[in-house]
């Protein structure tokens, strides 16, 4: 009886680690997610919001292009290889990380 109550102790332990791990993996998502979408919310001045720009804007829409693209330009204007007005300042500022994150969000983003 006394290793019965072990097993089903150590299984209930099992149990709650998992459900745990879980968890803290879903909070993880979450918040990379609600950070993801923080920093591409600097973009929806110019590209509308979550990347769709208004019919007719100067200002290309984003929401859906393909993320290596996104990430290509993105270091293209960083690095000054593309002609740019604006985007050149603003994505000075930005690290590898955020340039990948907004890339993912954007291109998760209906057309």
């Amino acid at each position: 009886m006394h290793s019965r109550f072990h097993t089903v102790t150590l299984a209930g332990l099992l149990y709650g680690l998992l459900s745990f791990a879980t968890f803290a993996q879903d909070k993880d998502l979450e918040s990379k997610a609600l950070h993801a979408r923080t920093d591409a919310s600097m973009c929806s001045n110019c590209h509308g919001t979550e990347g769709r720009a208004v019919k007719d804007s100067a200002v290309p829409s984003i929401a859906g292009l393909p993320r290596d693209y996104m990430v290509q330009q993105m270091q293209a204007f960083k690095d000054g290889s593309r002609p740019a007005t604006i985007m050149h300042q603003i994505t000075k500022g930005l690290t590898e990380a955020q340039i990948a994150s907004m890339a993912d969000y954007f291109a998760a983003q209906p057309r």
